[in-house]
């Protein structure tokens, strides 16, 4: 089962956990100094805020597979799809290591599917997704 996921630059971190644990009625799964992510089971959501980028609002949405099978499927129905995209294996990003494919939609909003393998004690930077043009609009670590 997949995990609908949104990131979103906030200006005011403490500000934002505070409106979105209120909304969620949950405290944050992951909580750092520039970053905090719930994993709702009602709505399944993998929701994060970050104040790492120079814009507010929304950042890119995603879905998040449960297993690297799963993720797989994504990126063959992305193949057929006729967009272009870029697959990541082992990124780090977002205190996490993951395998991901990037992609833009029509209204050039990034899409990111992922299936997260572990941890990392940093927020991450990679960027590197073989297509440039993906890789400078879609990568979330590098925005």
């Amino acid at each position: 089962m997949k995990r609908f996921h949104v990131h979103v630059a906030v200006n005011d971190l403490e500000q934002s956990i505070r409106f979105y644990s209120a909304l969620f009625g949950a405290e944050p799964a992951v909580k750092k100094p520039d970053y905090a992510k719930w994993m709702l089971e009602d709505p399944r959501i993998n929701f994060a805020i970050s104040n790492r980028s120079a814009k507010t609002g929304v950042d890119h949405l995603g879905l998040q597979a449960d297993s690297g099978e799963e993720l797989e499927e994504i990126g063959a129905r992305l193949a057929q799809a006729d967009v272009s995209t870029s697959a990541q294996k082992g990124a780090s990003c977002c205190y996490a290591k993951s395998d991901k494919y990037w992609t833009i939609d029509p209204q050039g909003l990034p899409w990111e599917s992922f299936h997260t393998l572990d941890s990392v004690p940093v927020y991450g930077s990679d960027s590197r997704a073989p297509t440039a043009k993906v890789a400078k609009e879609a990568a979330c670590c590098s925005r």
